[in-house]
């Protein structure tokens, strides 16, 4: 794809650490990339709600302490690091929402949203690591798949933050709009509670219509 490393993209498959470091990021720095963004997604599994990515440039001079994968923290120190780096970080958040992901399907509308927040960035990086196996084509700078990268990267691990935060702040604005489906205690993941509320009450316009629960309950079988 185009804007990788080389005319392929690269998969960095270093081996895992038991938390993220600066050393990717130092190396591209090094070879005279200034500007590395971390690339990192929330909300690719859930029955509902959108899928969001963000960009994050984080400043080698000011990072916050305690950066990690935002599954491996607290909601609590989630959202410390998260007002901690929108005052020293360069980011961008974009949303996919339901009828791109049904368009694109989910793996695309990540790609997608990664392109869009890459781009969006308030100056142009010099480079990206992209968590996951996959880089969105044309994305506007050299880039690397990290496999595993929220774990590994610091970058990626606050842009996982940064992503998460955001998404879960969305979910309670859905429940006002759809009261009794608690989108705020379960985030549209396929939990009992959400799928007993699914046949309760129905598919609501944040459902993802092609994935199978709900598909199921669009169409059902003859």
């Amino acid at each position: 794809m185009a804007n990788s490393d080389s005319n392929n993209p690269q998969e960095d498959k270093k081996p895992g650490k038991q938390s993220p470091d600066f050393s990717r990021e130092q190396e591209l720095i090094e070879a005279g990339y200034n500007r590395v963004a971390g690339v990192d997604e929330a909300g690719r599994g859930p029955l509902a709600g959108p899928v969001v990515v963000a960009a994050l440039i984080l400043d080698p001079k000011n990072i916050p302490e305690g950066l990690n994968d935002s599954k491996k923290l607290s909601a609590k120190k989630r959202q410390k690091l998260f007002e901690e780096l929108i005052l020293v970080a360069d980011f961008s958040v974009v949303c996919a929402p339901p009828p791109i992901i049904e368009k694109l399907n989910i793996r695309g509308a990540t790609l997608w949203a990664m392109k869009k927040a890459v781009e969006r960035l308030s100056r142009r990086a010099d480079f990206a690591l992209i968590d996951g196996r996959d880089i969105p084509q044309n994305i506007p700078c050299k880039s690397r798949a990290v496999i595993g990268g929220d774990r590994l990267s610091l970058s990626i691990g606050a842009a996982s933050i940064i992503a998460k935060v955001t998404r879960d702040q969305m979910c309670p604005i859905m429940d006002v709009s759809c009261p009794g489906y608690e989108f705020a205690k379960h985030k549209g993941y396929g939990t009992k509670a959400h799928m007993d509320q699914l046949r309760q009450f129905g598919v609501t316009k944040f459902h993802r219509p092609d994935f199978a629960p709900v598909t199921a309950l669009i169409k059902p079988a003859p």
